[in-house]
Order: structure tokens, then C-alpha cells, then sequence
């Protein structure tokens, strides 16, 4: 797998349009591939909110980690699970867990692959420097510097 330099200024001006989205009212438009999570921040305790992709698998609701444990929001997590999505109009609170299983995380994306394979296929060529459609091999030597969140809605 080839190293590939990823310019995020452009996914925090993605995601600052996202927020306007569902700010002036569109959430139900973009609430379908687009969820907004909120933690808690780990050091100043104030509520952080993060525009993700996110796919839906029976109840739960997985969000990748494109900066693996790096990623400000997933810090966040290991400091306080405790979530809140807004999808589309719909508020869930939940219970968040970082995985990092390379297995679990292979499964992740082949969903995500097979649901979208236009989109997440870029990502991974763009990215990640894989193949459109990586094999099973190269999405768990994918994991190894990556992770992924499962919210589990609060009962």
C-alpha cells in the first residue's frame, strides 16, 4: 500500500457545508448518508459536533474514523461514550465504541464498498492509494492504521 498525502483542509470545508445543511433545515435531505455526532470534548468538556458518512446496520450506527484514533471526535469518545446523532430529524442518544479489530473493520468496509462503491472507492484510491475494490487482505492491512465507531442507541 503506498503512502498518500490527504489534504483534510478540504474535508473541514466539506463538513462546515454539511453543518449549514442541516442547519438551515436540510438534515432530512442529507440525513440519509449524513450524520451528525456530538461528543463531549475531552479536555474542555464543552458539546462538539462532527459531520460523518455513517451506515446504518440493524440498529446500530457505524461511523469511520478516517483519521483513525487520531481523529478528534473518536479522542473524544475515549474520554466519554456517551453520543448524541442527529439523523436527518431524528435525535438518538447512544453508547459509543471505538473498534480496531482488523476483521471487524475489513467487514465494515466491504458494506460500506458494496453500498457505495462509487464513493468509497475514490476514498480508497484516493485516500488510501488501494485499489477501487481492495481485496479482504488490503482492507484488514488497512485496519491496522485505522478505526471505526459503533453507536449503539441507548434503550
Amino acid at each position: 500500500m503506498k503512502s498518500v498525502a490527504f489534504d483534510w483542509s478540504k474535508m473541514k470545508n466539506i463538513q462546515k457545508i454539511h453543518r449549514v445543511l442541516y442547519a438551515i433545515g436540510l438534515g432530512p435531505v442529507i440525513g440519509g448518508f449524513i450524520v451528525l455526532l456530538t461528543t463531549t470534548g475531552r479536555k474542555s468538556g464543552k458539546k462538539r459536533v462532527t459531520p460523518l458518512q455513517y451506515e446504518k446496520i440493524g440498529k446500530d450506527y457505524y461511523l469511520g474514523a478516517a483519521r483513525g484514533l487520531n481523529a478528534d471526535w473518536v479522542r473524544n469518545i475515549q474520554s466519554n461514550p456517551q453520543v448524541e446523532l442527529r439523523v436527518g430529524a431524528k435525535h438518538v442518544h447512544g453508547t459509543a465504541e471505538i473498534v480496531t479489530d482488523p476483521a471487524t473493520f475489513a467487514d465494515f468496509m466491504e458494506v460500506r464498498l458494496e453500498r457505495h462503491p462509487r464513493m468509497i472507492g475514490l476514498i480508497m484510491e484516493k485516500a488510501h492509494g488501494l485499489p477501487k475494490r481492495p481485496s479482504r487482505a488490503q482492507l484488514e492491512e488497512l485496519a491496522k492504521n485505522e478505526a471505526f465507531v459503533i453507536v449503539r442507541p441507548n434503550v
